[in-house]
């Protein structure tokens, strides 16, 4: 035993020796104590670490939720099970329309008729921990935020059911560390107060689970078993459980159904079977599901559950309903952040406010039982909708290809001419009456109210008449130009715009302008009032999409609006003329009461003033012309009354819009016909675009007259205010007539506030005399021959300068030459000089009595002399202008004609022509002789032999013709 121990001792003696090292163990011990005191400072520093974050966590985290008040647990219970009460639609005077229409279809069911599969998947799907934890699961929330500030590509939610349930019932899908902070002291708390059962089956209640067969939104586990496979909830199989349960992650993802309730492609189902399979896996590692049940559910074909499309029952008010909904959320809304002491600009101001407190405002709207009036008068609305549906001329239907947002695939979509129309009641702003499209499942967006458009030339009595009548430029019929006037405004394209049919009429009458609806005399006038920015009375008058770009763009007097405005704004805008220039803001929603009778809110109607009375009612008077002979004279004989109406057509770029609003002392209407992706109204197989726009006001404001015929027929006019007198003015310049002008006949009388009657006397006339060279008219110079000249008036250069204003264009278009009332005026710049020479000679010819001739070839002749000549002698016997025939009348003679140019220059004699026969020569006298015998055999008489010599010298040889004067250049075509 000894030697066994000793051969170990002696094996281990090494070992022994290098531990008993006095050295060794000096390096352990300062080894180790380095070690120790390292591990020391590393424990006290995380110590530290972790108190110091965890103190600035606590802090921050106390930060966000530190405005959150203590619920109760009444409270709680409301909002967790208040799933829906819904509120309640009226028309006008208290008629009921019916209930609010659900974004989201929901049938409430209790717990126990729940299928078991469908809560297990439910839970070891999105809450593995459920049976366990108290509201939040402190590892998943320490995931998710390091995630969140790694920004991990895959995130894992951090949510329970609990928090879940909190974030659809009392909080928002706000993204924030604020909410995410509420939401798990109220999951908490919520906790404290409610069984699991409870908690569970509220969630089986509101969460949402995509579309149903009819693409409806549909929220609960009930709606969701039976829009999706026909069955009850608590009849679901496994894999159907499964595929429901794996749906609130990402309803619309992964819902089978597409908007139209059609079953998706094998492409667009693909994420919602394999969420289905994520979902069974999770169960069978939960223990839910046996390995059999497991592999039976995972190779099931869910496909063949999907039940078929189903038609929407169809709501007979959806253009209504979702315009009241839209308008009562948004007034809500605004009393829900004001209780929170937010204003409407702070909302505005912020789109996170903005869509919290939207997402409030719904979420009250469908639970508490509101009951929402109206303005809408049923019968005349209904009226309405059965003449839009009669109507047939709206043009032609085309069909699109377009690419459906969910599946990818490509379907054929109608594209009609879509329509809207409102009518407003003037004294109050009530929106009595509209039409929202010719069909909401085809398109439901509203075009009377959402839908912004260019509103073409309805644009100019709201942007330059009405100004330039509040400014004082114009009266009811003082002058505007018509004219190509190209403007050249810094940094922008050089613009000229154009009228329909691209011709001109020159000077004309304001009324004229507008009731013919010509473009450039808009434009023109619109150039002169620019600089005191018109536009600021669009604002007044509720447009509100207006932006940067519109402000100084000549173009918006045509409508040119960058983002357009609704049918609504539009009409609206124009009920300020008829309420004596106060605009009174449009609505639809008059009061809402909630379920204890007790109003909430009620509309109160405040006028703005924008204009004065004055230029309300020569707007008016105006805009009668438009109805009485002008662009919507049509209406005349389409309406079955007569009303004092004053209104204004329209028509955008390229034809995609036609307008028509029309006001009478009680109501103002407005319509409007296009198509939603802009294709052109024209060319049609149908009737021109306004006219048919035109047909369908008629048949809507008749049908709104049957209904209400004291409204909408008033047995009164617009009367006039105080303030607007009669005055008479020149028709070039808008003065007080010159003698000139009234030589001249342009004296003109019209309307105007008497703040601004005219005060100057017109200088832009001056009279002088004129020539006419090929057609065209020129200033006479001081040697032209009065002869051959004209009594006339020229314009003022000066004139010319002011009413060009920095636009170029040609000033003889100021005066067409078709426009008889003009026909005696010049523009200054017709003026043809001397040319230096004399006219070229002519060539005349004679027969019988007339004697004609050809025109000299000279540019400047103006008129032609005939003289007689005889005995080398000249006497004038006639004159012929150049506009006149080249040929006269003479008596028995010879003549010679020459032509007279602008300088008086006469050109060399023509060659000399005969009328009638020459007359005879009397013999000469001979001496007399003796006398002889008489013999009866005479002599016969000697024939008379010619003169060697003639009487005049022979004609000189015509000088060469002038070459032709070249043509002007075309001018550059009408935009």
């Amino acid at each position: 035993m000894n030697t066994k121990w000793n051969q170990l001792k002696e094996f281990l003696q090494p070992v022994l020796s290098f531990f008993n090292n006095r050295k060794l163990h000096k390096s352990l011990r300062i080894s180790a104590g380095v070690f120790w005191n390292l591990t020391l400072i590393t424990v006290i520093t995380l110590v530290l670490v972790s108190a110091f974050a965890g103190g600035v966590g606590a802090g921050y985290f106390a930060s966000l939720v530190k405005d959150e008040k203590v619920r109760s647990y009444e409270s709680m219970k409301k909002d967790i099970y208040n799933y829906e009460e819904t509120s309640e639609l009226y028309f006008a005077n208290n008629v009921f329309l019916g209930e609010m229409q659900a974004d989201i279809l929901r049938e409430e069911i209790s717990i126990n008729d729940v299928s078991e599969h469908l809560k297990q998947a439910l839970i070891a799907t999105e809450d593995e921990y459920f049976e366990v934890h108290d509201g939040v699961v402190p590892k998943a929330v320490l995931r998710a935020v390091f995630q969140e500030f790694t920004n991990s590509a895959v995130q894992s939610g951090g949510s329970t059911l609990t928090q879940q349930l909190i974030k659809n019932q009392i909080l928002t899908n706000e993204v924030s560390f604020e909410r995410k902070a509420k939401e798990m002291i109220l999951a908490l708390r919520l906790e404290r107060f409610f069984e699991k059962e409870e908690i569970l089956e509220a969630y089986l209640n509101v969460a949402t689970f995509g579309r149903n067969s009819s693409g409806n939104n549909v929220a609960g586990v009930q709606a969701a078993a039976q829009g999706i496979f026909g069955v009850d909830a608590k009849d679901l199989s496994i894999p159907q459980a499964a595929f429901i349960a794996g749906l609130p992650q990402a309803p619309f993802a992964y819902t089978p159904f597409t908007n139209q309730g059609v079953v998706k492609s094998d492409e667009g189902l693909a994420d919602g079977m394999n969420r289905m399979k994520t979902v069974l896996t999770r169960m069978f590692e939960e223990g839910y599901l046996t390995e059999e049940e497991f592999n039976s559910a995972i190779n099931y074909n869910i496909k063949d559950d999907f039940i078929s499309s189903k038609e929407d029952p169809k709501d007979e008010y959806p253009y209504l309903t979702q315009e009241l909904e839209n308008r009562a959320k948004e007034i809500i809304m605004y009393m829900l952040a004001e209780k929170d002491g937010i204003t409407k600009a702070d909302l505005e101001a912020s789109s996170e406010l903005y869509s919290k407190y939207y997402t409030l405002a719904d979420r009250d709207m469908r639970q508490s039982g509101y009951e929402i009036h109206s303005t809408i008068h049923k019968e005349m609305y209904d009226a309405m909708q059965v003449a839009k549906d009669e109507y047939e001329n709206y043009g032609e239907t085309y069909t699109r290809t377009e690419t459906d947002e969910e599946t990818g695939e490509e379907v054929q979509v109608q594209q009609p001419v879509q329509t809207g129309a409102l009518l407003i009641e003037n004294k109050t702003g009530k929106i009595l009456s509209f039409v929202g499209g010719r069909d909401f499942e085809l398109e439901n967006i509203n075009h009377a109210t959402q839908t912004t458009r260019q509103n073409g030339s309805t644009m100019k009595p709201l942007l330059v008449y009405a100004p330039a009548l509040e400014y004082g430029v114009i009266g009811t019929k003082s002058p505007v130009i018509d004219a190509n006037f190209t403007y050249n405004i810094p940094g922008q394209d050089p613009y000229t715009p154009g009228n329909y049919g691209n011709n001109v009429k020159g000077i004309m009458p304001a009324d004229k302008a507008l009731a013919y609806s010509y473009n450039t005399p808009a434009v023109w006038l619109h150039s002169k009032i620019i600089n005191r920015e018109p536009i600021k009375y669009l604002e007044k008058m509720g447009f509100t999409s207006l932006v940067k770009g519109d402000y100084g763009a000549l173009s918006l007097a045509l409508g040119g609006l960058t983002e357009g405005v609704t049918l609504e704004e539009n009409v609206n805008a124009y009920t300020t003329f008829a309420n004596g220039g106060q605009f009174i803001d449009a609505y639809m929603i008059d009061k809402i009461l909630d379920k204890d009778g007790n109003v909430v809110y009620e509309h109160k109607s405040e006028a703005q003033e924008v204009f004065s009375p004055q230029t309300a009612y020569l707007t008016i008077d105006m805009m009668r012309d438009v109805v009485e002979y002008g662009t919507g004279s049509r209406i005349n004989s389409l309406l079955q009354f007569s009303s004092d109406f004053a209104g204004k057509s329209g028509t955008s770029q390229n034809y995609r819009d036609a307008w028509f609003v029309a006001a009478n002392p009680n109501i103002t209407f407005g319509t409007w016909i296009g198509y939603d992706d802009n294709t052109s109204l024209e060319p049609s197989a149908y009737e021109n675009y306004s006219t048919r726009n035109l047909k369908l006001w008629s048949k809507l404001m008749n049908s709104a007259y049957n209904v209400d015929k004291e409204l909408i027929d008033p047995s009164t006019r617009f009367e006039m205010p105080g303030g607007i007198v009669s005055r008479s003015f020149c028709s070039i310049s808008g003065k007080i007539p010159s003698d000139a002008c009234s030589e001249a006949g342009l004296v003109e009388t019209g309307l105007f506030n008497a703040q601004y009657v005219p005060t100057e006397v017109d200088d832009s006339l001056i009279k002088s005399r004129y020539v006419l060279i090929n057609d065209k008219k020129y200033l006479a110079l001081p040697s032209t021959p009065e002869e051959f000249s004209y009594p006339g008036v020229i314009l003022n250069p000066d004139f010319i300068k002011e009413i060009m204003q920095g636009a170029s264009a040609d000033p003889r278009e100021l005066f067409p030459d078709n426009n008889e009332k003009y026909k005696n005026i010049l523009v200054a710049e017709n003026k043809i000089e001397d040319d230096g020479s004399i006219p070229n000679k002519v060539n005349v010819t004679a027969k019988n009595t007339a004697i004609t001739w050809t025109p000299s070839s000279s540019g400047d002749v103006i008129g032609y002399r005939v003289y007689s000549v005889k005995d080398g002698k000249r006497a004038k016997v006639a004159i012929k202008k150049s506009d006149e025939s080249f040929s006269v009348t003479a008596g028995n003679g010879e003549y010679i004609v020459v032509a007279v140019d602008v300088a008086g220059n006469e050109s060399p004699a023509s060659n000399v022509v005969r009328v009638g026969e020459p007359p005879k020569e009397e013999p000469e006298e001979k001496p007399e002789k003796p006398d002889k015998p008489k013999d009866d055999k005479k002599d016969p008489p000697k024939e008379d032999k010619p003169d060697p010599k003639p009487e005049e010298p022979p004609a000189e040889p015509e000088e060469p013709e002038t070459p032709p004067v070249e043509p002007e250049e075309p001018e550059d075509p009408e935009e």
